[in-house]
């Protein structure tokens, strides 16, 4: 996994944050994963991070598409206020360097420096 940045915002802000930043820049969003609904049905499952059932961890995997290539896989891991994205990079799930490049681009700390819906999310991982 590549980290891109760490946000200082929930978990649902960043993925509503990173899926409309990715569409703006011309790339499908779908979410393959959220570990809330997952655990749902499994109410007695203890947080490892609080030790409790009710926590406000949260792990998203986005599929993003660009191109004729494959998607590539950002995952989203949030826990006590503060989400972190990371984008998928192995051999089995390596993104075309072109759609890796738009998303790094869209992503980068200087897109976020000139995006005023970002200027309270952003951290430096």
């Amino acid at each position: 996994m590549a980290q891109l940045l760490a946000l200082e915002c929930s978990s649902e802000e960043a993925v509503r944050w990173a899926t409309e930043t990715l569409a703006s820049a011309d790339l499908q969003v779908a979410t393959s994963f959220d570990l809330r609904t997952a655990r749902a049905a499994h109410t007695e499952c203890a947080c490892p991070h609080h030790g409790t059932a009710a926590c406000d961890c949260q792990m998203v995997v986005l599929l993003v598409y660009g191109g004729d290539a494959g998607p590539a896989t950002l995952v989203l891991h949030g826990r006590d206020g503060r989400t972190y994205l990371s984008l998928a990079d192995t051999p089995g799930q390596r993104p075309s360097p072109k759609l890796a490049a738009t998303i790094f681009a869209a992503l980068s700390l200087e897109a976020l420096a000139h995006d005023e819906r970002a200027q309270d999310l952003l951290q430096i991982p």
